[in-house]
């Protein structure tokens, strides 16, 4: 498996912080999303071996794919999507979880969501799917936890 990038925050509550000042800055929900689809658009490459059923996130409606290595010290995700928005999505639970120790993933709510109203403007297809890959996350956490 190729090596999956750090988290750029020294914590998944700096991460947080930094994504609510980030999203404050636009004034209305037409350029967030455009933010968030630029954000998905800029995650780093899927390698097309990694899009199998094993990383296939469940409870999506679009097709998502989440990898996840590491140990209980640190565990790195990749994820991307077939949906631009649900990938923007993806890349916001990348930058607060990964590249954290289990402990850190288990113990962080995303409540960056609140922050700057996501809650509000997603469908409920997407906000299932952006539970559905939080709860992949967090069972990788649990698991590496366990070993």
């Amino acid at each position: 498996m190729a090596a999956l990038p750090d988290a750029a925050e020294g914590s998944a509550a700096e991460a947080q912080d930094a994504i609510a000042s980030e999203f404050a800055f636009f004034g209305d929900w037409t350029e967030r999303y455009q933010y968030l689809i630029d954000l998905g658009r800029k995650l780093p490459p899927f390698p097309d071996e990694w899009r199998t059923e094993e990383h296939k996130v469940q409870g999506c409606q679009s097709q998502v794919w989440l990898v996840a290595e590491g140990d209980a010290q640190r565990l790195r995700y990749a994820a991307i999507s077939d949906s631009s928005i649900v990938s923007g999505l993806a890349a916001l639970l990348l930058r607060v979880y990964s590249g954290r120790p289990a402990a850190e993933i288990l113990a962080t709510e995303p409540r960056f969501v609140e922050a700057i109203g996501l809650a509000k403007h997603l469908s409920p297809t997407r906000s299932n799917g952006f539970a559905s890959m939080l709860a992949t996350i967090k069972r990788h956490a649990a698991a590496a936890l366990a070993a």
